[in-house]
This record gives structure tokens, C-alpha cells and sequence, in this order.
């Protein structure tokens, strides 16, 4: 059994449904029931009995875009584990990309972090050199772009304050810094954070990191290691945008792409592209009188 959830235009919505479902058909694949969610109005749910997930959600993205979407082979419940990126996930912009600009170097940063979150430059080495642009910038900027720069996403707060309220574990996992991530995870509410530290001496940073490097290998066992922890049959639920992101959000239940690159968006089970991140709670069947503020 397949059953896809999507959020789309209303208005074009019994259209669009009627050529998804011919162009499944084509593919072998039979749309067994169709219909409205009981819980959350705006969300249709497809139930199929058989087919290939990557083929159905290829064919929704195309006839539904832009949508908010999830494809599942269980049925679809509140997960008892979240597991998010932050820059550009959970909050607006990339942190180190903010930074550099306090130093003069954003164009240059930018370029590098572009090209690492599409996949095509080894992330250690590109988090290596862009880190390494900022030796000598003060530890003070730092505060400074956190209060002037960065700003949650969209409905961050109501989707980790609502999955809390169901008993779901929430991590922050970040390819990028702990003097970044510590104070939005507080703000956000999240349960842990697992990050990058820059090395500062002096009240300057080095261009170093103090540690080992948070990856894309870490953002996975972080996510595994935590399921585990709950026990052996945990949900877990995955959100992010680069290719960083890639084995956390194919290791999980279901992995949601926010808005992401095209890498990213292939190994999703989802895609969140006309919503903000409260989509995830209509996606998940909780209706809008239990979100929490």
C-alpha cells in the first residue's frame, strides 16, 4: 500500500487529480481511493495499492506543483522522533554566509556554501575554507549577526512546540555552529543540538573549528542513535534542503525536503514547497485547533 498526502491549489485541485490519476495509470499504478483528509480540510490523500514511491511523487510534484507533499508505505502518524538542518530549514538564512558578511567576504562564502549544499563540493573541505575566511573576525559579530541577521522560519516554532506537545523528541543537527544553533534551538525548543564549534582565541575567531566536523555521516547516526534510543519500533521524521541533508532525511521514516535542492528533494519521501513549515503538522494529520503557538 502507497498513500500520498499533498497540499495544492483548491481550485485547480479536481483537475489536476483527474490527470495525476490517468498518468498513474499509464504507469500501472491505480489510485484506489481518493479524497479530502477527515482532520485537515486542504489535504488530499491518495491511497494506492502498489507501485514505486519515487515514480508517484515524481508524477504529483509534476501535476500538482507548486504542492506540499508526502509519500508513505506505512500509514502516515505523528513521529516519535524530529530530527532538522537549521540554515534555510529551520531558520531563514545560512548562518556563515551572515557571518562572512561582517567580514567582508560574503559573494565568496556564498559561492562555496551554493555549491556544497547542490552537491558538488565535498563538504569538510568547503566548510574548511569558508571558516578559514573568517580568522581574525571578532567573537562579538557573532552575537551581532545573530541579532540583527538570523530569524526562524515560518511556523519553526509552531512545528516543533506541536510535535513536543504529542511526545516527539526534537534535534537539532547543523552542518553549521553551536554559537548559532544553542540559542535558536532554545528559542525554537528543541530537546538537543548537535553542531560545528568555531575555535576562538583572544576574543577573534581562528579560522579553525574546535572539534570534530559535524557532517553528513553525523546528521545520520545522530538520527539513528536517537531512534534507537527510543526504542526499536521509533518513527522518525527528517527535514532539510542541501545535500548535507541527504542520508539524515533517506534514513528516516520520512524525510521532508524544505524547499530544497534538487539532490535533496530526490532522496525525500516529501517535498514542502507552497507552504511553510506548518505544512508538515497538516501533512501528519494534526488539525490547526492543536497546533501550539
Amino acid at each position: 500500500m502507497l498513500i500520498a498526502r499533498l497540499i495544492a491549489d483548491p481550485a485547480t485541485l479536481e483537475t489536476r487529480l483527474d490527470r495525476a490519476t490517468a498518468a498513474l495509470e499509464k504507469e500501472g499504478m491505480r489510485v484506489a481511493l481518493a479524497q479530502m483528509h477527515d482532520f485537515c480540510g486542504d489535504v488530499l490523500q491518495l491511497s494506492l495499492p502498489e507501485g514505486d514511491p519515487a515514480t508517484l511523487r515524481g508524477l504529483l510534484e509534476e501535476h500538482f506543483a507548486p504542492a506540499d507533499l508526502l509519500v508513505s508505505r506505512r500509514e502516515i502518524a505523528v513521529p516519535d522522533l524530529f530530527v532538522s538542518d537549521m540554515d534555510s530549514t529551520m531558520i531563514g538564512q545560512e548562518c556563515i554566509d551572515e557571518l562572512a558578511d561582517f567580514a567582508g567576504f560574503r559573494d565568496r562564502v556564498a559561492a562555496i556554501t551554493e555549491r556544497a549544499m547542490q552537491g558538488e563540493l565535498d563538504f569538510a573541505s568547503a566548510l574548511a575554507e569558508r571558516v578559514g575566511l573568517l580568522a581574525g573576525l571578532g567573537e562579538d559579530s557573532i552575537a551581532d549577526c545573530l541579532a540583527e541577521r538570523i530569524r526562524p522560519m515560518e511556523g519553526a516554532r509552531t512545528l516543533v512546540a506541536t510535535l513536543k506537545a504529542r511526545g516527539c523528541r526534537t534535534v537539532l543537527v547543523t552542518g553549521g555552529f553551536h554559537h548559532f544553533a544553542d540559542p535558536v534551538a532554545d528559542q525554537l525548543g528543541f530537546d538537543r543540538v548537535v553542531g560545528n564549534r568555531l575555535a576562538v582565541a583572544g576574543g577573534k575567531l581562528t579560522g579553525a573549528l574546535a572539534g570534530a566536523i559535524t557532517d553528513s555521516a553525523v546528521k545520520e547516526r545522530v538520527l539513528r542513535e536517537e531512534a534507537e534510543g527510543i526504542g526499536p519500533e521509533a518513527t522518525s521524521l527528517a527535514t532539510g534542503d542541501g545535500a548535507n541533508d541527504i542520508p539524515m532525511l533517506a534514513a528516516a521514516t520520512w524525510g521532508i525536503a524544505f524547499r530544497a535542492k534538487p539532490r535533496a528533494r530526490a532522496a525525500a519521501d516529501g517535498t514542502i514547497d507552497r507552504g511553510d513549515l506548518t505544512a508538515v503538522l497538516e501533512l501528519f494529520g494534526i488539525p490547526r485547533e492543536e497546533w501550539v503557538a
